[in-house]
């Protein structure tokens, strides 16, 4: 049987993520004072015992995943066991820590850059993003192409389940023609940018310069990546990937397919939240979704 680990995205944290881990191991206090000393302020703290609008911060929320995904990764070791990885979004870079791909502290600094230059991308541009529920993607595909605002697919989820990102009056026209078509809901999401879209393409770049910085290695094992929803291990191919994932849609249900279709039978969400282990069956039948959230 051929395992897949998987790495939440934005959206899962919790107050109290990764205490646990950090009273239990010797190992898991190392990478979390690794971490405040990376981002310069005390993350282990709001992680432990924010608030709900200090975790509901950008530049907090996506550092809180990655570090309490990777850093239950490496306590629990199954990165050693796993045959794949993939993250969803925010999660690939769980995933590439994961394969080997980045070290911790290098994942980090490149997560925050992310979260701070999406949040300025955010601030220049109002924007937002709807989930649309019901339809085939290719309805929503076509729909979006024949709005002349900025709207495009950003996160293909599930079958029938496809989110679009764009500007606030192409996501209301958008919304408005998806109904016509026939979606059972088109809801407009509380997020304030258009994650995934060309908006972000100020983020992109102030990311791609951390990218190109950084040193990456070729993965232990393939990342099935956002952007090709497909096998990767070469060092520079998974960085090209990255860069256009942040303009690029998130090819969720293509990436679980074709881990299933590559042997997976088992998958493991290690993180905050269920999102994906509710996901992945919806997308692979017969397959086995669990996941860990602290140890066991």
């Amino acid at each position: 049987m051929k395992t897949a680990l998987v790495f939440p995205g934005q959206g899962a944290q919790f107050s109290g993520m990764g205490k646990d881990l950090y009273e239990k191991s010797e190992s898991a206090r190392k990478m979390f004072a690794e971490a405040n000393e990376i981002l310069g302020f005390d993350i282990a703290e709001i992680m432990f015992s924010g608030s709900d609008d200090q975790l509901r911060q950008t530049s907090v929320t996506q550092p809180a995943i990655y570090i309490h995904s990777v850093i239950l990764n490496e306590v629990m070791g199954l990165g050693k066991e796993a045959h794949m990885a993939a993250g969803h979004s925010l999660g690939e870079f769980s995933a590439l820590a994961a394969a080997g791909v980045l070290s911790f502290g290098d994942g980090l600094n490149l997560v925050a850059i992310r979260a701070n230059a999406m949040q300025k991308a955010c601030d220049a541009a109002p924007s937002t993003m709807a989930a649309i529920v019901g339809l085939d993607d290719e309805i929503v595909e076509e729909v979006c192409a024949e709005i002349s605002e900025i709207v495009v697919p950003a996160n293909y989820n599930s079958p029938g389940q496809l989110v679009i990102s764009g500007s606030i009056e192409g996501i209301n026209q958008a919304c408005e023609a998806l109904k016509a078509r026939g979606a059972r809901r088109a809801l407009v999401l509380n997020v304030n940018g258009a994650f995934h879209s060309p908006l972000m393409q100020p983020a992109q770049e102030e990311l791609e310069a951390g990218i190109r910085a950084t040193q990456f290695s070729d993965a232990r094992i393939p990342v099935y990546q956002n952007f090709t929803a497909k096998p990767e291990t070469a060092a520079a191919k998974i960085q090209e990937n990255l860069i256009a994932q942040l303009t690029g849609p998130v090819r969720w249900t293509q990436c679980v397919t074709q881990m299933t279709a590559d042997g997976a039978e088992k998958y493991i969400e290690l993180g905050p939240g269920k999102v994906l282990q509710g996901l992945i069956p919806r997308i692979s039948k017969g397959v086995e979704a669990i996941g860990y959230q602290s140890l066991p």
